[in-house]
């Protein structure tokens, strides 16, 4: 394979404290030399020569807390985040009835609760979209994906009734007279909307939904994914995909979505099901592309609907238990960490992360010293003070979502919890300064995916969706060497890859992305219209202007 060299550029190279160079070459799939332009051309003598008109250049962005499959079906959906009422909502919903007049059902993803508030509600209803659209099923999931909203049809079809059971972790609302109101939290969620759901699906809609996100991620410079929530149906689209092509447009790598169960030796079982489809993938010989590298807890809800476990009570006096609790969640951890799979432990509110921080500290007491272990919590939109320089004496990784705390999104954040913890989310500064491991991701399709955006409220704190909007204390924010590491070897590291990825170095998988913008030197604001011209995958341009 001929060897190309990539010149005239400012290549930051994944190092933040590094100057960027000019210039890199690869072959093979791989970085061969980086450095000064004469010094690739030495090492690289024969090679062709790319010039790249000034533009700067990252290592691959890693997606380091995603949901693929869910992704690549939101971009099929009604999009809804932007919407600030009720009633654009509800205008929104039927254009795309109208648009699809014979469909048998109304897919929407991505609404927030402030259009609700607005409209005199704590809660949305049934009623809301029966209104407009009472004789089609309408599924519509929150803008966190932690809770589900549904009409009249859509609790017929999916066979909800007065006596239909809550699941362990989950609620179907209800209203006095013991009817579903068309508000089903976490896990009633999971299991009724998302099951039906997945159940309703064919394989050619779960392979359209994968062409779409993979195609969506690298045209911004996203050249590898960690999927958090990964489930047969996801993991045999994505074999099926394997057996047909040999390969995928970028490497995937997974965790194992867990159910609590409330039965130990149910929960501990679901151990020993990751670890076949782990070994299942492996002896297929498609790990160089898809990998199932851990497993996945969701220990608490979201902010947004009260579901998140706290120390103390929210504003109208919910406090909401976890979805695991402690009992629970530690025998699964420790056979998890036995079995050399990543643990990732969802914990938005400040009780999930003592759970999480108590159950991976004991994992390390169970199981023995280990370097490689790594294992994550991901979110921490709100952490106790004295339970941030646990995460790097534990040597647990921060897995954080700037996107999750655009202030576009925070006032219903801010107002549920109604006292001075509506100011100290989002504790960037406090965990880079404990010295924890951080990656930065977006959990698509929870917020907008695009990296440029999400670097932006990284460096800002700022609005990507308003940029009228003034910042969520920008005290906190990060260098922009610090926010482009999270997002490339940072996050690399954090899935326990960076000797693969992560890197502009020699040896490692020739990953890349040009983009039209320099963060390291523009204003922040050139971000939210920047674009991305090429994006490198093995050496190979997988997406181009």
């Amino acid at each position: 394979m001929v060897a190309t060299i990539y010149r005239n550029a400012v290549v930051f190279t994944g190092d933040a404290t590094a100057e960027p160079v000019e210039a890199f070459a690869t072959s093979e799939g791989k970085f061969t030399a980086v450095g000064s332009l004469e010094a690739v051309r030495a090492a690289a003598p024969e090679a062709v020569e790319v010039d790249l008109a000034g533009a700067f250049v990252a290592p691959g962005a890693i997606e380091t807390h995603a949901h693929l499959m869910m992704f690549g079906e939101s971009l099929s959906k009604v999009q809804l985040r932007d919407c600030n009422t009720v009633a654009e909502m509800q205008d929104r919903l039927v254009a795309a009835r109208a648009a699809a007049p014979d469909a048998k059902r109304i897919l929407g993803v991505s609404w927030r609760f402030e259009p609700i508030s607005a409209a005199g509600s704590d809660q949305p209803t049934a009623a809301m979209l029966d209104a407009v659209l009472p004789d089609v099923p309408v599924y519509l999931d929150a803008n966190d994906l932690h809770s589900a909203w549904v009409n009249s049809a859509a609790l017929a079809e999916m066979g909800i009734t007065r006596d239909t059971p809550n699941p362990v972790g989950g609620e179907i609302v209800r209203d006095e007279n013991g009817d579903a109101t068309g508000f089903l939290l976490e896990t009633a969620a999971v299991q009724y909307v998302w099951g039906f759901l997945q159940e309703s699906a064919t394989d050619a809609d779960r392979d359209h939904a994968l062409d779409l996100a993979f195609d969506a991620y690298l045209e911004t410079g996203v050249t590898g994914a960690v999927d958090m929530a990964l489930m047969e149906p996801d993991f045999d689209a994505v074999m099926r995909r394997l057996d047909r092509d040999g390969k995928l447009p970028f490497p995937y790598y997974a965790h194992w979505m867990l159910t609590a169960t409330g039965e130990e030796a149910t929960d501990v079982a679901q151990i020993e099901t990751a670890v076949r489809m782990r070994d299942k993938v492996e002896a297929a010989g498609y790990s160089e592309w898809f990998r199932i590298i851990g497993v996945k807890f969701i220990l608490d809800g979201v902010i947004d609907a009260c579901t998140a476990a706290m120390r103390a009570p929210y504003k109208n006096g919910d406090e909401p238990g976890p979805i695991w609790t402690a009992e629970r969640a530690r025998p699964v951890a420790v056979a998890a960490d036995k079995a050399g799979l990543q643990i990732a432990m969802h914990a938005i509110g400040d009780a999930a992360s003592d759970i999480a921080l108590d159950a991976l500290a004991l994992v390390a007491e169970v199981n023995g010293a280990n370097e490689n272990r790594r294992h994550r919590i991901e979110h921490l939109e709100y952490v106790a003070e004295d339970s941030i320089p646990r995460l790097a004496e534990i040597g647990v990784i921060a897995s954080m979502q700037p996107v999750h705390c655009d202030p576009a999104v925070l006032e219903n954040w801010k107002a549920v919890l109604g006292d001075e913890r509506a100011e100290n989310g989002f504790p960037w500064r406090k965990l880079r300064e404990s010295g924890a491991h951080m990656a930065l991701g977006t959990d698509a399709p929870t917020a907008p995916y695009q990296m440029p955006q999400n670097l932006y409220i990284a460096l800002t704190g700022g609005s990507a969706i308003d940029p009228t909007l003034a910042p969520y204390h920008p005290e906190r924010a990060f260098a922009p060497g610090e926010a482009i590491a999270a997002q490339t070897s940072g996050a690399a590291y954090a899935s326990r890859i960076e000797h693969e990825v992560g890197r502009i170095a020699p040896g490692l998988i020739a990953n890349a992305y040009v983009l039209d913008v320099n963060p390291l030197s523009a204003a922040p604001e050139a971000l939210l219209t920047a674009k991305v011209l090429r994006t490198l995958v093995a050496g190979e341009t997988a997406f181009a202007v």
